[in-house]
């Protein structure tokens, strides 16, 4: 009996298996997801980096220009004003019946023996008080009977906010308002005048300017003349 040739077998198919080709497009689908998503990570976290920077950088730059202009407002409060007039009167001579000052109001020079209490006066009060008051360290604040009630009512409440302010009405003033100091003066318009609160902060209680710094305006005289 003939043997039959094993080549005449039929071979049996081999089958390729897709699993592999797919596993390996699911790990690159995969790592294409996570590439994403860390972008997106990046991205978010750039942007979130850029907006706080920009707010830090906002802030430094608020924060300059805020201490420029208090520094310069701060500057401008210390600044003697323009427009005050200089004198050179000595402190210390007392006289109760002197009358004879050159300005109006008087600045400085021969002045009573009693002080006016600093406050507000809806009436004026005696010249020679009021001058040595300004010897104490008061800034006097005298308006014309005239002015505004607003105006008015603007400088009492300066009188009443803060010590060593005097503020009464006087007649023949040379403009509405007239601020002096121990040697000092100046002329005003208005009462929402800066260079008012100017003149109070350079010059009131002054131990530069005052001839005899520490000496109360708290306490003396309250007569007025009306």
């Amino acid at each position: 009996m003939a043997k039959t040739s094993d080549k005449s077998k039929s071979e049996p198919l081999v089958t390729v298996s897709a699993e592999p080709a797919k596993g390996r497009q699911d790990v690159a689908k995969n790592r294409r997801q996570e590439r994403m998503k860390a972008y997106e990570r990046n991205k978010r976290q750039w942007l979130i980096t850029k907006i706080a920077a920009g707010v830090i950088v906002v802030g430094i730059i608020a924060g300059i220009v805020w201490l420029i202009v208090d520094r310069s407002q701060e500057t401008s409060s210390n600044k003697v004003p323009d427009g005050v007039q200089t004198f050179a009167y000595t402190g210390g001579q007392h006289d109760d019946t002197f009358t004879a000052w050159t300005e109006v109001p008087p600045a400085g020079g021969i002045h009573n023996n009693t002080w006016q209490k600093c406050q507000y006066y809806p009436a004026p009060i005696a010249p020679g008080l009021g001058v040595h008051a300004l010897e104490h360290g008061a800034v006097w604040i005298t308006y014309s009977p005239d002015l505004p009630e607003d105006q008015i009512n603007k400088l009492k409440d300066l009188a009443n906010g803060q010590d060593f302010i005097l503020v009464s009405p006087y007649d023949g003033l040379p403009s509405p308002i007239v601020a002096s100091a121990w040697n000092k003066q100046l002329q005003l318009d208005s009462a929402d005048d800066e260079q008012l609160d100017q003149f109070i902060n350079v010059f009131k209680n002054s131990p530069e300017f005052t001839p005899e710094y520490g000496a109360t305006c708290s306490n003396g005289s309250t007569a007025t003349l009306g």
